[in-house]
């Protein structure tokens, strides 16, 4: 099995259901606190390859920063989304599980599980 790594914040009960879920399996993931230690560009870019999801998929739309930054304007591109990923790593989706060349969402936790 490969290596888990576990975008995580703490204070998320998803998450930490997420990472209980994991651990339960004896599955001890690498954790990344991405909102201490933020994705770049390119490892959302790769991030989302693995999710098989756009960016519009992967934003918090009820943080501050999708409203303050009028994300919901449809013709915004998928470069701008990044960018405000990038710059506001709060509207990054959490959890996400990523195992090798795959990734899933933990909303609901036990998708984490689909990579056990």
């Amino acid at each position: 099995m490969s290596t888990i790594t576990l975008y995580h914040n703490p204070r998320c009960s998803k998450s930490r259901q997420a990472l209980q879920l994991l651990q339960e399996k004896g599955v001890e993931p690498q954790i990344r606190l991405y909102l201490e230690d933020s994705p770049s560009r390119e490892e959302l870019v790769t991030l989302l390859g693995q999710l098989g999801i756009e960016p519009r998929a992967l934003l918090r739309k009820g943080e501050q920063e999708y409203k303050d930054n009028n994300l919901k304007d449809t013709e915004l591109n998928d470069d701008a989304l990044i960018d405000a990923m990038v710059q506001f790593p709060r509207l990054i989706e959490r959890p996400i599980a990523i195992a090798a060349d795959k990734a899933v969402v933990g909303r609901p936790p036990e998708n984490v599980l689909d990579l056990v």
